[in-house]
């Protein structure tokens, strides 16, 4: 069992919105089955939460949309590099860019806001896919001193393992809590699917893969 410090371990919320859920525009597979899961460990041992939120405008150079000839999941070379192309999704100010109507967020102290960058896509919770411009969690979070970060939420391939990775190499020990996450699992070459993937690159990276039952309280 995983005792939870209140003090100096957090719980991530990772973009728990109905965009990302079934009948929204980029939906994950059984992503509305995280709301309960995350709802469950917020109101367990852990004191204190943040949550990211998809916050695209209009013609966001990640949409297929915004690429003639493209469709979604197709990849593109923008200029940081290598880019999916998605359904136009996370609208800012739309309904289904909210945080879930039914997730608990009375134990979330901030809500970090990505991809409002036109030009740039944001997967991480920490930084935007150019690798150059950080959100201030990193900071934040040490001003806390938080030292375990423990992510759930969606979608587990794509948001969630750049959050995780990053908070790896930012020196917090990070676990992900696979029963409340979910993802999208494109093909991957090697591992079958992106979900497959991603859990092998952040194993090696020192990512602990966890159930919720595995922590006390």
């Amino acid at each position: 069992m995983i005792a939870i410090d209140p003090a100096t371990d957090i719980l991530g919320v990772v973009d728990v919105q109905p965009t990302f859920m079934p009948g929204g525009e980029l939906p994950v597979p059984e992503g509305d089955a995280v709301v309960p899961a995350v709802n469950r460990l917020l109101a367990g041992p852990f004191r204190h939460a943040f949550a990211t939120q998809d916050w695209h405008p209009p013609g966001h150079s990640s949409f297929a949309s915004a690429h003639p000839g493209k469709a979604p999941y197709d990849t593109v070379t923008l200029a940081y590099g290598l880019q999916t192309l998605w359904p136009d999704h996370a609208l800012q100010s739309s309904a289904n860019a909210a945080l879930h109507p039914d997730l608990d967020t009375r134990r979330i102290d901030l809500i970090i806001r990505k991809g409002n960058d036109p030009a740039i896509d944001s997967y991480s919770a920490f930084m935007e896919n150019d690798r150059i411009t950080v959100t201030g969690l990193h900071g934040w979070l040490r001003a806390r001193g938080v030292r375990r970060i423990f992510f759930t939420g969606l979608a587990t391939d794509f948001c969630v393992a750049w959050s995780a990775e990053d908070a790896a190499a930012l020196g917090y020990g990070v676990f992900v809590i696979a029963d409340a996450c979910r993802g999208i699992g494109l093909p991957d070459p090697r591992h079958g699917d992106g979900i497959a993937a991603a859990r092998h690159r952040l194993t090696q990276r020192g990512v602990r893969w966890i159930g919720a039952e595995e922590i006390a309280g």
